[in-house]
């Protein structure tokens, strides 16, 4: 790393002493703040069986077929990042929310909230690139909404997308399957689009560039699915805002099992690696947009592994952990030095406004 300007952005995000009575960043992060905001405030208004699952996609019965439906919103800064920018991450985003229900995906709904002043030609650039990634995975924009509020209020542009696919079969895919003894399989290195971003926003500049990993990820689970009897991938999940702590420790919440990781086994690339110990991060918090977790049966576990491996968001996939039936709720991490610790969810975020 050859040049590091001085440094003053936002890395953590305001949290709350007790009860908060008023929105925090934090309340964004995907750790623990965001987790208390649905349990109090989302669930108990909108309580129905396919919300309580609490996964990225909500599989209801719809006319003999299991119809999968996800929404997200994308208010990432800034708008364009090295290997992406907020078009192509709100179709990769969307499509991997349905993606880990092993879901087909079909459509999406697209709204932009235009800030007064954007550029016409920075639109049609997001736009542009929107389409693209639509196009190469396989969907399509089929309806959506343009809304503009006043300067200073919009931040140039935020994306609202819903996406809508089909399930194959019966298959169950839920964060609430995992069995003590199965194997947590991390399909590659972590941290680099949550760098990516924090690079480009704070002008922070390393002798090798980071790209954001974001891709769409339907195409790999479609790969592990295939050759494996039902039920051997308990579940999936994409390990954005939070990282892969927040999502190891919904999983073993959801579940009410333990999962032990291996920190020697969890890849994480040397440029990601450097920039999160200059600035003082942990890999394990901060968020990707192509990478995926999957629970898996131990039978099956090098039969996943092996499919992973041949497909190019996958060659680098690795056994990271253990589901146990000891400490439930809880995930641990085994150190390089051989000792235990506790990988918890964080109250905020590390890096806020990263997708």
């Amino acid at each position: 790393m050859s040049k590091f300007p001085e440094f003053d952005g936002v890395l953590t995000c305001p949290v709350s002493v007790g009860v908060s009575e008023r929105i925090l960043l934090g309340h964004g992060s995907g750790g623990r703040l965001s987790a208390e905001l649905i349990q109090s405030v989302f669930l108990p208004a909108f309580d129905n069986t396919a919300l309580n699952h609490l996964n990225d996609q909500a599989i209801v019965d719809f006319a003999g077929k299991q119809l999968a439906i996800t929404t997200d919103t994308f208010v990432v800064k800034p708008l364009f990042f090295p290997g992406g920018d907020i078009g192509s991450l709100a179709v990769h985003g969307t499509i991997n929310d349905l993606a880990m229900g092993g879901v087909q995906p079909l459509y999406l709904s697209v709204a932009f909230i235009l800030e007064e002043g954007l550029e016409i030609d920075a639109l049609r650039r997001v736009v542009t690139s929107l389409q693209r990634a639509a196009e190469e995975a396989g969907v399509q924009v089929v309806t959506g909404d343009t809304k503009v509020v006043e300067k200073g209020h919009g931040d140039g542009l935020f994306i609202n997308t819903t996406g809508i696919g089909i399930v194959p079969g019966r298959l169950h895919l839920s964060a609430d399957q995992a069995t003590p003894g199965d194997r947590v399989i991390l399909s590659g290195p972590i941290g680099d689009h949550g760098i990516a971003i924090l690079a480009q926003r704070e002008g922070l500049s390393f002798e090798t560039t980071i790209q954001s990993d974001s891709a769409a990820l339907h195409t790999l689970v479609r790969a592990m699915l295939q050759g494996v009897p039902s039920g051997a991938i308990r579940c999936m999940r994409d390990p954005t805002r939070g990282g892969l702590s927040s999502t190891a420790n919904e999983i073993a919440a959801q579940s009410k099992v333990g999962i032990v990781l291996q920190e020697e086994k969890i890849p994480v690339r040397e440029e990601v690696r450097g920039a999160c110990e200059l600035l003082g991060l942990d890999p394990l918090y901060v968020a990707n947009e192509g990478k995926l977790v999957a629970v898996v049966d131990p039978a099956a576990a090098e039969a996943v592994l092996k499919a992973m491996r041949a497909h190019p968001l996958g060659r680098e996939a690795c056994i990271i952990g253990t589901v146990t039936e000891s400490n439930r709720g809880t995930v641990v991490m085994r150190t390089a030095f051989g000792t235990m610790r506790i990988v918890d969810m964080l109250p905020g975020d590390q890096l806020p406004r990263i997708c």
